[in-house]
């Protein structure tokens, strides 16, 4: 049992020990908005399983933040117990999510020793089925909810969920509290940064920022990961700019993060700048 916390007027996070994911409910008068909903069937039963016992209503669409399994994963719990509600993403996240949930299918096949085995391999992946390319506005009656596409990061189709009556934003996995940045295989990062950007003209000092995972933030964090990320860019196109080879450049590199977790940010790094910003390296 997780319980749901009010961190705005009728918006309410849960945060799950698995991943340390948050699902986050958006409440207007015609229902819920479910913001994300966890990495497998079984554990979206457990979260329909809180919203119910939160009382707020019934949830009336989801959004999909993007296309990653411990985001997408309860789709299918959530349209069997609400009925054919609409799942929101961006257009490159929708056209993404069964390739992203083969792979991370297959990588729980190869691993019969982790306890979420059986469970993710069972799960039915269903797609977000109504989508957008910039940026969106739903109603749910006395609120509107904006979805805003801010560009490429995380990963290509990641999008923000922005509720303006009470100054906050869903940031997904462009923003991480409790982990660094999610630099995986699909991520773009020479463009995170400039989505940041975006991002922090979507807040005001006082905004509440709810990150994919990890507690609540401000929008000084997201200024100061914004400029990590920034960094993280900027030497990678130094080096490639110098001619270091990519199978150096961790070790050459003066990184604000551990080296481990940069090895697929550093390598799309590279497949990614443009052949004018690279050198040879020197023989």
């Amino acid at each position: 049992m997780t319980e749901f916390t009010e961190v705005a007027e009728r918006v309410w996070v849960a945060r799950y020990e698995w991943f340390d994911v948050n699902v986050t409910l958006v409440g207007g008068d015609r229902g819920l908005l479910a913001v994300d909903t966890h990495a497998s069937a079984l554990a979206a039963r457990g979260v329909l399983d809180d919203v119910r016992r939160l009382g707020a209503g019934e949830v009336v669409g989801v959004v999909n933040t993007h296309e990653h399994f411990d985001h997408t994963f309860g789709n299918g719990m959530f349209r069997s117990a609400y009925g054919q509600i609409p799942i929101h993403a961006h257009e490159t996240a929708a056209a993404r999510t069964l390739e992203a949930a083969e792979r991370i299918k297959g990588l729980y096949r190869d691993d019969p020793s982790d306890p979420h085995r059986d469970e993710v391999l069972e799960t039915e992946v269903v797609v977000a089925d109504t989508t957008f390319s910039s940026a969106v506005s739903l109603d749910l009656g006395d609120r509107a909810v904006e979805l805003v596409h801010p560009g490429r990061g995380h990963t290509g189709g990641d999008l923000v969920v922005r509720v303006p009556d009470v100054d906050v934003l869903l940031a997904g996995d462009l923003v991480e509290e409790s982990a660094a940045p999610g630099f995986g295989g699909d991520c773009y990062p020479l463009e995170w940064p400039l989505a940041l950007d975006i991002v922090l003209g979507l807040t005001t000092s006082s905004t509440v920022v709810v990150p994919g995972h990890g507690a609540p933030v401000t929008r000084d964090f997201v200024e100061e990961q914004r400029n990590a990320i920034g960094i993280v860019a900027e030497t990678i196109r130094d080096l490639a700019t110098r001619g270091v080879p990519v199978d150096q450049a961790l070790e050459v590199g003066d990184w604000p993060y551990l080296r481990e977790v940069l090895g697929h940010a550093v390598r799309r790094g590279y497949e990614q700048l443009p052949r004018s910003q690279k050198r040879l390296p020197l023989i």
